[in-house]
This record gives C-alpha cells, structure tokens and sequence, in this order.
C-alpha cells in the first residue's frame, strides 16, 4: 500500500533545484509513440505542484475524471502513469502482470532495508521470488497462520479486557490506541515469541513507526537522480544511516538470543525468526535477507491491520443500522460460548464478513508498481522503466463498478463468494498478481476475530451524544491511510445471557 509523499525537505530542495537551474529533461523528450494524456507541467519539476501534500489518491481521482482512466504524470525526470478503473487494473495486475510488476527502491527504502532484499520493495527478480517463496510456503501459509490460534485468542481477549477496564473508568474508550496496541502484540509475539533480548516492546514499535516515516519520504534523488548530492545536504542520508544501525543492532540481537536458545522453548510454539532460523541454516535464505523479511513484518503489518479494524469500525458507528446486523449475527451465532467468539465460529458470520468487506473497499490504497519493458496499454505506449500507481480508492468509488459507490451496503458482498486476492479488480485492498500481499489470512484472521470480539461482548456509541449523521469517516491525509483522528467511542458492556439464546 505503499504512496507517494513528499516531505517538507524535498519540497525546500525542489526549490533549490529550480533556483540552481539544473536542468532535467522531460520525459517526452526523445520519446516515441502515443503517449497517455497529461495535465500540463511546470518545467523541471512536471507535475509535483500538483500533487502538494496528503490526499494523494484524491488529487488522483479528481485528475482521472479530467484525463480518463489512465493519465500521465512527469513527477521530476521520473515518468508516471496512474490507473484508475478496474478495467485497466485487470490488464497492468493480471493480463500483462509480469510486465508491470517490478518497484524501483526509493533511496530511504535501500538505505534501512538492506539495499531492498526484502519482498515489499526489491525490484522482480530472482532474489525477490526466493523471498516471496518463502513466505507464502513458510510464513504465511494456512497451517503456520493456524499455528497462531492460541496466541490471537489470548491477545483479543486481553484486548475486550482493556476496552472492559477503560470503559468502566471513563465510558468513553481511545479504541484506535488499543487496536494499535493489539495488532503490534500480536505481531511481536508472532515474529519474536518472548525473546525480544531485552528491547522494551513500546521502543521497538515506536521504532518500526519512525521506520514507517523514513521510508515513505521520497528523497530528491528518487524524483532527480542526477541530484543525489541534495540528500546529503538536506541530512536525509545522515538521517537513513542512522536509522538503519539502530535496527540492525537490535534485529541482530534478537537473531543472536533466538540461536542461542533454540531448543530450550520448553513446548513454546516457535515463532517466525525461528523459521528464518531454520530456512537460513538450510542454505536457501541469508543473515541480511532474513532480517529484511523481518522488517517486512512490521512495515507491513500492524498498520495495515489495524487502520483496517479502525476504519470498519467507524463506517459501522456511521451506519447504525449495519451496526445492528453484525451485532445480530455474531450475538447469535455465539450463543452459549464462555469467553468470546471462537475462531471456528467466524465462518458462520457472513454478515460480518461482508462488513469488513465494505469497508475495505472503501479504504483508500494506492498501488505502485514499475513497468519491466516497453509495453502497450489502453492504447497507448508505456515505455520501460515508467511508474505506475494505481488508485484502489479510486476504482473502489466507480460508478460504472459499484451501484451507489459512495454508499456503505454490506448487502451488495452477501451469497457471493468474493475473496481478498484481488481476483476480481474492483476490489484491491491487498493488491493483486505477483506483487499481492502474501500476508492475507494472516491479516483477516486477526481482523475478523478482534471485530467479532469487540461486536459481541459491548455495545458502541458516538461520544457526547453525537447523531451518526454528523459523525464524518474521513481518512488521514499522512503516510498510512486510516482514520484522521482516533476513534474515541461510548462503550457499555452487553450485559445479555447468552445461554437463553441456545
């Protein structure tokens, strides 16, 4: 999911570069062939100023409806296409997938991911299968996800415990702080199992946050690659070096304590580092790569899940009555269980499913990708070597694919077999095709089990009163899309018999 933003220093630096008249060439120049539509540049800096900062995927999306489902942007000397119908997407994620499915490393991206040998970033290759491979046979597969039951029981059910406590203290719970705090536990201990050697887990997390930030800023070198000498002088590469010892001084200690007590786990489920362990000592996976994946894990991971859980949340403190119906089904369908809904019990709640559904569609997601070769696309003449990003948000929001796009229907998913890998091009919260998140069950397990959890033991309500009608769902304009301000809500707890339901 990942997007593009432009820091403060780059914007300073882009000054700098149109005040130093370097100059660049254009993107047509010396181009051949029917190139898409673009809205008109500035010299050297193309079409940046149109950009500006957060809600890229809106400014996207206002731009499609003036230029058409495929655009052209020159941001810097770097060529970029946007796709923003299904159509489209099936053609750049499917038909020519192996096409398009490369990334060009941003410089903060190789700087602190270990020159990108890991899976979300690296460019398509040979390394980048071995990775991937990895982790869908070893990391994420059903059987290793099931593996983890015990462990999101547990952690969910210390989570309904804390919105207990908090609520009975204030009425009123921060629940995007406990969701953030549920989806990292359950990540560390998934990754990490209780031997962290020693690293406080807040540090960590608050680390992999920092990590998060870094990442996303988009260097000048990556817009002007002839200007790389400005990342220096901006403190950008001071900056990345930095950041990147800082981790691999505690992925290295973390790596060192799990060899040194393996075997000494006591019955304890190994985690994801002793799997790398494994993999490494098997001769198919090296000490960087695997610290790379790692990396991977909580980039990738905790944001992803919990924006997810806190924004299904609020699309259902914002439709009462969808509200009603989840609560429903899951009250029912728990009848008689001790302790909160069961896994097991989660394939039985298709009115649940078909929420979370809804509201994925609904979550702005951007994709990039990289064109491998010179190719043809809607027409027109992709060259090699071009950006791509495709507006989820955008496509999720189409008229001509959804009836009453704008509106949140979890009918419009109920009795329809629709899953989460992108198949179907409309809907694309996990990506699709080669570069697709392998990581999807491991993500929908937590989410469905927390949600379930959170519909079956309270009942919600907007603070101070408010009507759902004023109550608005807008989304953070910063690196990860989720909700703009945290979700505080009124929680009571349900105090229904489950047994006389049976």
């Amino acid at each position: 999911m990942d997007s593009l933003q432009l820091d403060s220093t780059t914007v300073l630096s882009l000054v700098l570069v149109v005040s130093c008249l370097v100059i660049v060439r254009s993107f047509s120049s010396g181009r051949k062939g029917r190139l898409p539509p673009s809205p008109r540049g500035l010299p050297i800096i193309g079409n940046l100023h149109q950009l500006g900062q957060g809600y890229l995927h809106r400014r996207l999306q206002a731009l499609a409806q003036c230029h058409g489902p495929v655009f052209l942007l020159r941001l810097g000397s770097m060529p970029t296409i946007v796709v923003s119908s299904a159509s489209v997407a099936e053609t750049v994620l499917r038909t020519q997938d192996k096409v398009f499915c490369s990334r060009t490393p941003k410089y903060t991206v190789r700087g602190t991911l270990y020159g990108c040998r890991d899976i979300a970033f690296s460019p398509y290759g040979e390394q980048w299968r071995q990775s991937r491979r990895i982790a869908v046979v070893h990391m994420f597969s059903v059987k290793r996800v099931d593996s983890f039951r015990a462990l999101r029981v547990q952690e969910v059910a210390c989570f309904v415990q804390q919105i207990r406590d908090a609520g009975k203290d204030r009425g009123v719970v921060n629940l995007t702080e406990l969701i953030a705090g549920l989806t990292n536990t359950v990540i560390l201990k998934t990754t990490f199992g209780n031997k962290l050697r020693g690293v406080d887990p807040e540090i960590f997390s608050d680390m992999m946050k920092e990590l998060s930030q870094v990442i996303h800023i988009t260097a000048v070198s990556d817009l002007f690659p002839r200007l790389r000498w400005l990342d220096w002088v901006t403190g950008l590469d001071a900056k990345v070096k930095k950041m990147a010892a800082k981790l691999d001084g505690i992925l290295e200690g973390v790596l060192t304590e799990h060899e040194r007590s393996r075997g000494d786990g006591e019955g304890e489920i190994h985690d994801l580092v002793d799997d790398l362990l494994s993999i490494i000592k098997d001769g198919d996976l090296d000490r960087i790569e695997a610290k790379a994946l790692i990396l991977d894990m909580f980039i990738a991971g905790p944001g992803t899940i919990y924006k997810a859980i806190e924004w299904t949340m609020a699309q259902l403190m914002k439709n009462p009555r969808e509200m009603a119906k989840v609560q429903s089904e899951v009250r029912q369908v728990a009848a008689g269980t001790h302790g909160g809904v069961l896994e097991e019990e989660l394939e039985k709640m298709s009115f649940l499913h078909a929420a979370i559904t809804e509201s994925l569609r609904l979550l702005p997601v951007l994709i990039k990708h990289e064109t491998i070769q010179d190719t043809r696309l809607h027409g027109y003449d992709i060259p090699a070597k071009t950006w791509v990003i495709i507006n989820a948000w955008a496509i999720g929001r189409d008229s001509e694919s959804w009836e009453n796009a704008e509106e949140f229907r979890p009918e419009r998913f109920l009795g329809k077999a629709f899953d989460y890998s992108g198949k179907d091009t409309r809907f694309l919260p996990f990506s699709a095709g080669r570069r697709g998140c392998p990581g999807i069950t491991f993500a929908m397990r937590l989410m469905e089990l927390t949600l379930a959890n959170m519909m079956c033991h309270f009942d919600w309500e907007l603070p101070d009163g408010q009507d759902p009608e004023s109550f608005e769902v807008i989304e953070s304009s910063e690196i990860s899309h989720g909700l703009k301000s945290a979700l505080i809500l009124g929680v009571t707890p349900c105090k229904k018999v489950w047994t006389d339901m049976e």
